[in-house]
Order: structure tokens, then sequence, then C-alpha cells
């Protein structure tokens, strides 16, 4: 099974690390027999799977729904919750509820989206063993602030900010 651990000695060998993206039980299923090293649940199951023009109105309780699927058809990856818009964001608080949820429901770790922002939450769920992919770049949960989907730390100044 891979862990972080796994992913860590993977990272200082200089091997590739693969993460693709499953919703339900044969995809991740799928991947998993692929040899994926993580599968994320992504809250693009809004968009791919029910078709939302955004990633926004996906709850956690579908987000957990997702997760469990995925789960039950992976034996080797690293399942990674999605936490979607406004469980995190609200307080650190909210944010260790929900990323127990997702570990409860299977996920070995937690995504979510932000920079500076969240550096203070990021910490709290790494303090308590929860296990934290972060997500800068393009970051669709903010997609009204920047007016669609728009790449973020394009051009040198840019990205020294977002390091």
């Amino acid at each position: 099974m891979i862990t972080v651990d796994t992913l860590l000695t993977k990272k200082r060998k200089g091997e590739k690390i693969v993460c693709l993206t499953a919703y339900d039980f044969i995809s991740a299923r799928i991947l998993d027999d692929a040899g994926i090293d993580v599968i994320l649940v992504g809250d693009s199951a809004a968009n791919v799977f029910a078709g939302e023009k955004t990633t926004l109105p996906i709850t956690m309780e579908q987000m957990l729904y997702h997760t469990k699927v995925v789960v039950r058809g992976v034996k080797n990856g690293m399942v990674i919750g999605d936490m979607p818009f406004l469980s995190y964001q609200v307080s650190t608080e909210r944010a260790v509820y929900n990323a127990g949820r997702f570990l409860q429901a299977g996920a070995c770790g937690v995504k979510l989206e932000g920079g500076s922002p969240v550096v203070a939450t990021v910490g709290r769920l790494v303090d308590l063993g929860i296990p934290v992919m972060g997500h800068l770049g393009l970051t669709p949960q903010s997609v009204h602030k920047f007016g669609g989907y728009k790449t973020q730390g394009v051009g040198e100044q840019a990205a020294a900010q977002m390091l």
C-alpha cells in the first residue's frame, strides 16, 4: 500500500509520482490495477460527474460518497479526498472536523486549495496526523475571484510569490 513514506522515498530517489482522479469504483479499480500511486477523489466531480459549471456546488456529503466508493476500488494506491468549497475555509476547527470525516470514509489524506490563507489550517491538520496535499496554480474554488479558470504563478514574480 502506498503511504506518505512511500511517496517521500520516491521523491528522494527522483522517481516519478503519479496521481490521477477517480470518482467511482470502476475507475478507481482500473487506476489502482495500473499502479497509480495517488488516486484523488476530486471536487471536479461537480463538473465531470454531475455536469455543474464550477466545482462550488459539490457538498461534503457528495464528496464523502465518492470517496467511499473510490476507496472500495483501491487496494494499493493512496486515496486523497478533495475538500470542497467552504469545508475548510470557514475555520480551522471546521477543517479538522471535515478532514477527519474523509479519513473516516477511508481516505488516506485530504487536498485543499490555497496558499498563505490556509497555512495555519494545513499546519493544524498535519500536526493532528492528517496528510495534506496542497493545490496551487489553478484554484477552481476561486473561479469568481479570478474571473474564470486562470493559471496563477505565471511570470517570475508571481511564481516567486507562490513559492
